[in-house]
């Protein structure tokens, strides 16, 4: 025969640590003293309020908090704030049976028709207290009916009642239930704080516990007291009353510090092979692949910390002890390549929610990072070269012109060093170049010409108008003279294949080496305007681009400003401020010298080729006019739709 539980004595029913050991005063609630001190304040002055708000994460105290301040105000010595906890009314609300005390689940009763029945009983005065009290948890649950039916009542509520909400998402509260409450944010518990709390929890259950397990448990709770009781009780049935750091990290599937350590020495190493055999040891283990690379990320985070010189005392994934190990490791490395590796963990970390193969991206990532290149050397490099193109760009002398280097070949060396932007966009018809091609060159001899006598360019344009050039020879022929354009070397092409840090792809404006060297010589006039006005074209992307891509009526004016003549119904587009600012700085650039670019409206005509008039389109060809327009196309792309008819807006004139 089995015995029934119901017959079973009272005390041999089991009760969680979460449960047992929740705080009963408000001395107890740990890590919420600023709240504690406001509510005890206002039971001291009488200056309690008829709703309250409670705002936190899980499990930092906000459903103990209002039980504690429900018992204060209703105990049969108070309103006190310190509760006898011994009274029947006392009793009854730490066991949540308490008649006046009513704790509400608003996930549950989330409805209309649950509030309106609230609302009816909120008449009826308490039946042995001096208040009934609504404890509403989760209560961002409600639906905004539900909200809006309990304006009225939360805003004038009868002298006997007081409502203490609590949620883990204010930002979900209508705005008009907000401002009718006191609201009291509810901060994440230090682990400290939480350490110190287990370790009581542990003597007062007879076990003997390990600091550094139990400082483990703590920081796995990410701030909430209770994570970390629910895990110290499912720790203690697992392990019994010893408790060693193997268990912990055998309960939760992670690797032991002295693996994570192993693994981040290989990758600063840059021995791959060494990382994929310390992750296969971790796996045969038993340890989780998500775990193990959440550690990573986190070990690194705390060597960021010490690598620009944090205090030791925020560190969240490691002791304080070992600091100085942590510090030396991450200057070897490098703030800027430690950058990235976290920047590579954090994204594998997003691919692992949506990917079957867990191991195989771990070892993708452990890959990439241990490839890595030094990207210090390279900031370093990129401020080596700021500084020598703009003693360059000083030199005044003819000579000194025709030696100095292009200014473009400056831009793509800081885009090639900004690695942190992976999803930055490229401008059409670009060639691409790796990051490895500048830390490949500043690997070269002193003696060696460096990258100052090498192009990051593999096909620059042929001009146009004004000369000839050939790459192949490394020459261009100018009406000014001849300049030397430098040629690809071996290194450059093998280094733009290589591949470090995340898909980071960065581009070389071929165009900006070409406008340098014609920079010099180039002469505006009504002759070559055209010309140059495609120059300036090439070197654009967007609509702006397509607009002024059209043949056009360029000229220079008297006053040696470049006038396009534009259609009137792109006049509004391409004449804004900004982009004639853009333009002007553009041909600027392209000239030597201060251009400025004007737009006039062409009333008569619709878009058209230059000198030919068209004639009204019929309606079908609107359409299919419409559809080559890069704005519309862009806007069929996106929401997947089909054009009908095509007509002018109210207010404009034929050919609109």
């Amino acid at each position: 025969m089995t015995s029934d539980p119901a017959n079973q004595p009272e005390n041999s029913r089991y009760e969680v640590v979460a449960r047992r050991y929740r705080p009963q005063l408000f001395d107890q609630l740990i890590g919420q003293s600023q709240v504690t001190r406001a509510l005890e304040n206002a039971i001291t002055t009488n200056r309690v309020g008829h709703a309250y708000l409670f705002t936190g994460a899980r499990g930092v105290g906000k459903t103990s908090a209002a039980r504690i301040f429900a018992k204060a105000l209703n105990c049969v010595q108070g309103p006190t704030t310190t509760p006898c906890n011994e009274c029947d009314t006392c009793s009854a609300v730490s066991t949540g049976d308490d008649m006046d005390v009513l704790e509400i689940d608003g996930a549950s009763n989330r409805g209309i028709e649950e509030i309106r029945q609230l609302r009816s009983n909120i008449a009826v005065r308490p039946s042995r207290s001096k208040y009934k009290i609504y404890v509403i948890d989760e209560v961002h649950m409600l639906t905004r009916e539900a909200f809006n039916a309990l304006l009225k009542t939360l805003e004038e509520p009868p002298g006997h009642v007081k409502f203490i909400f609590c949620t883990t998402d204010p930002e979900k509260m209508p705005i008009t239930v907000l401002s009718r409450c006191q609201r009291y944010d509810f901060a994440p518990v230090e682990t400290a704080e939480i350490l110190k709390r287990l370790r009581e929890i542990t003597e007062s259950e007879g076990a003997t516990a390990e600091d550094e397990a139990l400082e483990l448990l703590a920081r796995r709770a990410a701030g909430s007291m209770r994570d970390s009781q629910s895990l110290l009780e499912q720790l203690l049935s697992f392990a019994g009353s010893s408790i060693t750091v193997a268990d912990v990290h055998a309960m939760l599937g992670t690797a032991q510090n002295s693996r994570i350590r192993q693994i981040v020495t290989r990758l600063v190493d840059r021995d791959s092979a060494a990382a994929l055999k310390e992750l296969d040891e971790a796996v045969a283990e038993g340890v989780d692949v998500g775990q193990l690379v959440e550690q990573l990320l986190g070990h690194l985070r705390d060597m960021m910390v010490m690598a620009v010189d944090g205090s030791s005392e925020i560190l969240m994934h490691n002791a304080r002890g070992a600091a100085e190990q942590l510090r030396e490791t991450a200057r070897f490395w490098g703030v800027e390549t430690m950058l990235a590796a976290m920047q590579i963990l954090d994204q594998t970390l997003v691919r692992l929610r949506q990917s079957l193969h867990a191991r195989v991206l771990a070892e993708m990532a452990l890959v990439r990072i241990a490839n890595l290149q030094d990207l210090c050397e390279l900031a370093n490099l990129v401020d080596q070269l700021r500084e020598e193109v703009g003693n360059d760009s000083r030199a005044s002398s003819p000579a000194g012109a025709k030696k100095k280097q292009p200014a473009g070949m400056s831009r793509s060396v800081e885009q090639a060093a900004r690695v942190s932007s992976p999803d930055a966009a490229l401008p059409p018809k670009t060639p691409r170049v790796n990051e490895a091609f500048l830390a490949n060159n500043n690997s070269q001899p002193d003696d060696s010409p460096g990258l100052q006598s090498h192009s990051a360019v593999d096909d620059a344009p042929e001009t146009t108008h004004h000369g000839t050039s050939d790459t192949a020879g490394g020459t261009a022929t100018l009406p000014g003279g001849t300049a030397t354009l430098p040629r690809p070397t071996t290194q450059v092409e093998s280094a733009a294949q290589s591949q470090v840090a995340s898909p980071v792809d960065t581009h070389v404006e071929t165009t900006d080496v070409v406008a340098e060297v014609h920079k010099e010589s180039c002469d505006l006039s009504n002759t070559n305007v055209e010309s140059f006005w495609k120059r300036m074209i090439a070197q654009l992307d967007g609509i702006l681009a397509d607009y002024l891509r059209q043949p056009l009526a360029v000229q220079i004016n008297d006053e040696g400003k470049i006038v396009a003549t534009v259609a009137d119904s792109h006049l509004f587009y391409c004449d804004h401020p900004d982009k004639r600012d853009q333009l002007g700085k553009l041909a600027t650039r392209l000239a030597g010298r201060r251009v400025l670019v004007e737009f006039r409206a062409d009333k008569e005509t619709t878009p058209r080729e230059v000198g030919k008039m068209v004639k009204k389109p019929t309606a079908r060809e609107l359409i299919r006019q419409s559809y080559e327009h890069a704005m519309v196309r862009e806007a069929v792309d996106l929401f997947d739709a089909e054009i009908l008819r095509v007509g002018r807006r109210p207010g404009t004139s034929p050919g609109q």
